[in-house]
């Protein structure tokens, strides 16, 4: 039995009021009134009344102005579940998270393994691959729009280097997303990369030399020395991009505005189109609660679930 256990249980065998003195004289108590009242004003505020807001306006067919009366009870969320779009935006806030973890983490942990040794050079590199994460997500759409145009841009100008028609990319529905998501992986496999970059620069080198000088190969040594001592910093990195994916917005409406033919919705683009712009508060705020509880969901899955086995 270790020294921590026999601690533990001597704690669990102490009295309450023992337990609660010594939480007194060690600050504990004071810092918690202090910080917690705070914090519990500031989530009640602007998380726990807006989300209860929402659930309540659901409820109805509103369009933002004066009290809501018109009582629909659960026929928002039927809407929603029966509208074709929806499931457009569904489907398509999955092909974001798959691509996100298929894609886009790999991409940027071969990146990492490559720069993460402090150089110049790759300092250079990191800021150069780091710079379309900090450029504003609206910057990066309009940005996009220009390349993807098809009679002024970028694209324009190979498909008459190679005298081709001019190729509308957005404009087409099957290719309109696949741009989408192009974009998606330019702009946050920096941030990634630098999570990436992070951990692999706390791994003992003492290690990676001692398999170096057993004979293991470069990628043996990624593989059996590297990558499980980043194995938390990977799955940190999955959720940010899960969660990440479930809230794209300002990147879709400057490149498609969820067009064409409703065909690049996100749950996020969707809920702005048919919610906000339509003035149909009450469906927006249906949409709100199906996200809210879906993120929740699988923030709570993840977490019990990968995190832990990641941190075992």
């Amino acid at each position: 039995m270790t020294a921590g256990t026999n601690l533990a249980d001597t704690r669990r065998r102490m009295p309450v009021s023992a337990r609660w003195r010594r939480a007194v004289s060690n600050g504990r108590v004071t810092a918690a009134l202090i910080l917690l009242p705070p914090a519990l004003i500031l989530f009640t505020m602007f998380v726990t009344l807006p989300l209860g807001e929402s659930a309540w306006y659901s409820l109805f067919n509103w369009n933002g102005y004066g009290t809501p009366s018109n009582f629909v009870g659960i026929a928002n969320y039927e809407r929603i579940l029966n509208h074709s779009v929806f499931h457009i935006a569904v489907g398509n806030t999955l092909k974001i998270v798959a691509v996100s973890l298929v894609v886009q983490m790999p991409l940027a942990l071969f990146l990492a393994l490559l720069i993460y040794r402090k150089t110049p050079t790759n300092a250079a590199f990191r800021l150069v691959f780091f710079l379309p994460y900090i450029l504003a997500e609206v910057a990066a759409g309009l940005i996009w729009s220009f390349v993807f145009d098809g009679n002024y841009g970028v694209t324009a100008s190979i498909a008459r280097s190679f005298g081709l028609q001019n190729v509308f990319i957005l404009s087409n529905p099957d290719w309109a997303f696949a741009a989408i998501m192009t974009v998606i992986v330019w702009k946050y496999f920096g941030f990634h990369m630098m999570i990436y970059i992070a951990a692999l620069q706390s791994v003992p080198q003492d290690q990676i030399e001692a398999a170096r000088i057993e004979g293991a190969s470069r990628w043996q040594v990624v593989r059996y020395v590297q990558i499980p001592h980043i194995r938390p910093a990977i799955a940190v990195s999955a959720f940010f991009a899960i969660i990440g994916a479930l809230q794209v917005f300002d990147v879709i409406i400057p490149l498609t505005n969820g067009g064409p033919s409703n065909q690049t919705h996100t749950i996020v683009t969707y809920l702005y189109t048919f919610g906000l712009t339509r003035l149909n508060i009450g469906f927006g705020s249906a949409v709100g609660v199906i996200l809210f509880v879906g993120a929740v969901t699988v923030a709570i899955f993840y977490q019990r679930i990968f995190m832990k086995r990641a941190t075992a």
